[in-house]
């Protein structure tokens, strides 16, 4: 919300009145490189957590389009996963991050 990863199952709606919400579904529309670095990477298994994860890294990579393995680990650290993708997640930000930075559109 406003840029930044907010837990939806602690905010009520009438909080989000006003303000800029993104979700995944419009990442994914935006064709944000985060979406084939997660396919690529085998960042999805159930799916059930994707949605966080992917959003969290959106906030993320808006803010610092550099970021390191340890920071990508922090900013994700508040999502769970049941399938055990962790190895992957920090791969898949890290390249859709170079990605950015070389000038891929979003």
């Amino acid at each position: 919300m406003n840029g930044k990863a907010i837990l939806s199952c602690m905010t009520l709606a009438i909080e989000c009145d006003g303000k800029r919400v993104e979700t995944v579904e419009g990442i994914a529309a935006a064709d944000h490189p985060l979406i084939e670095e997660y396919v690529k990477h085998h960042c999805m298994q159930c799916g059930y957590c994707t949605p966080g994860f992917v959003v969290t890294a959106k906030a993320l990579l808006d803010k610092n389009q550099d970021p390191t393995e340890e920071e990508i680990r922090e900013a994700l650290s508040g999502n769970l996963c049941r399938c055990g993708t962790y190895p992957q997640h920090p791969k898949a930000v890290a390249e859709a991050a170079r990605r950015l930075r070389a000038g891929v559109e979003e």
